[in-house]
């Protein structure tokens, strides 16, 4: 069975992309990819959505063989994620904090309908519809915009104190001291019991916030993950495949946005964070890539968002032949930015320090295309909600260095979860 494929003319793409949400959140399951418009070099979809499944795959054990085989069985799109704690199979280490939120530790779905926005078009493919009936039912959805959203009300709770923040970063110190590790990316967890949200309302509310360019709205089921990351972890088209870790974070200052953006430049604590986690991303993708292929081709670039300014370093690699997504996770994953290295030392040190299981945190949303190419982010700047036990949940954090100052690495983290938090908040 072949999909059916057209293309349609749009006039209004804000409001189009806005009916998109509104429309596909009607369905299970449903996967919600947003650029927000960002020019970088590697930008390729602007906007891009799955919704309802013809076939759905899920694993919480044997999952990158078991992934493997099915991302194998068709040349079709798919859609899903990676848990961080699929870290556990890969170096075989364990997890037993709670997980209240409950997304299994992969899922991917080849999705009935594939909806590909651009600036004047949308391309639309589907099985068991039709596509011209699927753009004339988007067009006629009547979408909920962030103005006229309702105010969250949300009672947030630190999972830690401060204090309690502030005497483990201390602790990793001794660590990395003692030549344990010389990074490692330490989480905190904020969250919300008995907490009711309208999911696209929030996300809505998110993006219009804080608008970035690896931005989600995934829903399967009664979890649900609003994503406003500036972060990806792996894009292959062809034979190329670039990581874009982020390492060193500064406010934005509207007074002094040129003296912002030098300090973070030349601040030695940032660069040598970066720099570590650039050297191991190399070494991850040079086992899936050609001989001497592995090259580094922006460092300490410095990118402007919404609340912050970040520094990220892209690094590129010719991948070998006959290798897939699946190959790429057992050889990168978890991607480096969120643990830090070496990298079973650190996730060892995070599991015995940090006090929640990060889930989908820390892990990947993404799309692979009919021609096996794909595109997947760092889940960051997140909120993870649970409709049926209505836990809600964000987790900030940040890499921690021998050069590290606790209280700075607090105030990163609260910088980091400003969005969040507004979002969450009555106006």
């Amino acid at each position: 069975m072949n999909r059916q494929t057209a293309t349609f003319a749009i006039t209004d793409f804000k409001n189009y992309k806005q009916q998109m949400l509104s429309w596909a959140n009607q369905f299970n399951i449903c996967c919600f990819l947003d650029n927000h418009q960002y020019n970088s070099p590697h930008h390729s979809t602007e906007c891009l959505l799955a919704a309802n499944a013809y076939q759905h795959f899920t694993a919480n054990q044997n999952c990158i063989k078991d992934l493997k085989q099915f991302i194998n069985s068709s040349n079709d799109w798919f859609f899903g994620h990676v848990n961080y704690d699929v870290k556990n199979e890969i170096f075989n280490t364990s997890s037993k904090h709670p997980n209240p939120i409950q997304f299994p530790e992969i899922s991917f779905f080849i999705p009935e309908i594939v909806v590909e926005l651009k600036q004047t078009e949308v391309i639309i493919s589907c099985y068991n519809h039709l596509p011209q009936q699927v753009h004339l039912t988007i067009s006629n959805t009547i979408s909920t915009t962030s103005q006229h959203q309702q105010s969250n009300n949300i009672n947030i709770q630190s999972k830690i104190s401060k204090q309690e923040y502030l005497q483990a970063i201390h602790q990793l110190q001794k660590h990395i001291l003692r030549g344990d590790c010389y990074e490692i990316n330490y989480c905190q967890e904020f969250y919300a019991e008995n907490a009711t949200i309208n999911p696209t309302e929030t996300y809505q509310k998110l993006s219009a916030i804080s608008p970035n360019p690896f931005s989600c709205y995934y829903k399967l089921g009664h979890q649900y993950l609003l994503c406003a990351s500036p972060e990806r972890y792996v894009k292959k088209t062809g034979n190329t495949i670039i990581s874009q870790p982020i390492k060193g974070t500064a406010k934005r200052n509207s007074a002094s946005e040129n003296i912002a953006k030098q300090n973070l430049q030349n601040s030695i604590k940032d660069k040598t964070e970066n720099v570590m986690i650039v050297d191991l991303v190399r070494n991850d993708l040079s086992k899936i890539c050609t001989q001497g292929s592995v090259k580094v081709d922006e460092l300490f670039g410095i990118y402007t968002f919404p609340q912050v300014y970040q520094m990220i370093s892209t690094i590129s690699g010719n991948i070998n032949h006959n290798i897939d997504f699946a190959d790429v996770l057992q050889a990168t994953f978890p991607m480096g930015s969120m643990t830090g290295a070496p990298k079973k030392k650190v996730l060892e040190l995070t599991e015995q320090y940090e006090q929640t299981k990060r889930g989908i945190y820390s892990g990947c949303v993404g799309y692979i295309n009919p021609q096996k190419d794909f595109d997947f982010n760092v889940v960051i700047r997140s909120i993870m909600y649970n409709a049926s036990n209505q836990y809600l949940n964000y987790l900030v954090g940040g890499g921690i260095t021998f050069y590290s100052n606790a209280e700075h690495e607090y105030e990163e983290c609260i910088l980091k979860a400003a969005a969040i938090k507004k979002v969450l908040q009555a106006d």
